[in-house]
């Protein structure tokens, strides 16, 4: 939960800063936070359009766009450091580590020295891929920038969006380490079919990799499928399952979560009290 809006006029500009940051409620915390997922979505975007055949003067364009919003989260990145509480805690912060790694290759393709940045270019092209895990900040608490959400809802959510992150990554590195050499992948819609395809087992076969490191993606990217999706999953089946269950715990065997009209604990038998209406 963020402070209340009143008397905003008289925080310090950090203390305002920080607010304004962690704020879903009030007019302009609402436009930062659709601000960003915007930008965030044209971010991810430019990636997948670079993929296609256009013209270099859409190209030139397309990296203008890149660097202006990469400059945007840059400035992002620093207000949450200025902002936070605890300087050191904020950096260490899993979301925020992301909102750095998303916007390093792009940053460091743009200082780079000339010679340097050509021998470069290609692996920083490849790690922006992990813009997409920004995504994540989005679903970090109930509260969003469109209202509050529930519980069960934003597990969905992040289950959806952790489908989502782990096809996309896996396509944009597949692509990375087959265009070159794979006449069957020519654009990151090619990439992300057969990652799609392999990942749901199915295997058309249409596809396949060309490449020593086009395989090791593959193979890493099934890997994590069969340990993320499922760890996920049965943690949103987990809730969805017990959302009937009533958060009482047992005084003799500490169970908890027991069914609307117990009274008695189902594991050891001892009576425990809760409320329930009758008429239900």
């Amino acid at each position: 939960m963020v402070p209340s809006a009143s008397g905003s006029e008289t925080r310090a500009p950090r203390e305002a800063v920080r607010f304004y940051l962690l704020d879903h409620e009030t007019p302009i915390g609402k436009a930062i936070d659709v601000a960003l997922l915007g930008l965030n979505l044209v971010f991810v975007a430019v990636f997948v359009v670079e993929t296609y055949p256009i013209g270099d003067r859409f190209r030139g364009d397309l990296w203008a766009l890149e660097v202006a919003i990469a400059l945007v989260f840059a400035a992002e990145y620093a207000l949450r450091l200025y902002g936070a509480r605890d300087r050191t805690a904020e950096a260490l912060n899993p979301y925020t580590v992301v909102d750095l790694l998303a916007i390093l290759p792009t940053l460091s393709i743009l200082v780079l020295p000339a010679s340097l940045g050509v021998l470069n270019v290609g692996f920083l092209r490849v790690v922006r891929v992990v813009r997409v895990l920004r995504f994540y900040r989005f679903t970090r608490d109930a509260e969003f920038f469109f209202g509050t959400v529930s519980d069960n809802t934003l597990r969905a959510m992040k289950l959806f969006l952790t489908i989502l992150v782990l096809l996309f990554a896996a396509a944009g590195l597949f692509y990375s380490a087959e265009h070159a050499a794979n006449p069957d992948v020519a654009t990151f819609g090619d990439a992300f079919y057969y990652t799609v395809v392999t990942l749901s087992t199915v295997g058309f076969g249409d596809i396949v990799p060309h490449t020593e490191l086009g395989r090791w993606v593959t193979v890493a990217a099934i890997l994590a499928a069969i340990v993320v999706i499922p760890r996920q999953a049965g943690r949103v089946l987990r809730e969805w399952t017990s959302r009937e269950k009533v958060n009482v715990t047992c005084p003799n065997c500490g169970l908890a979560h027991h069914d609307p009209d117990a009274s008695h604990c189902k594991a050891c038998g001892h009576v425990i009290y809760q409320e329930f209406d009758s008429r239900e």
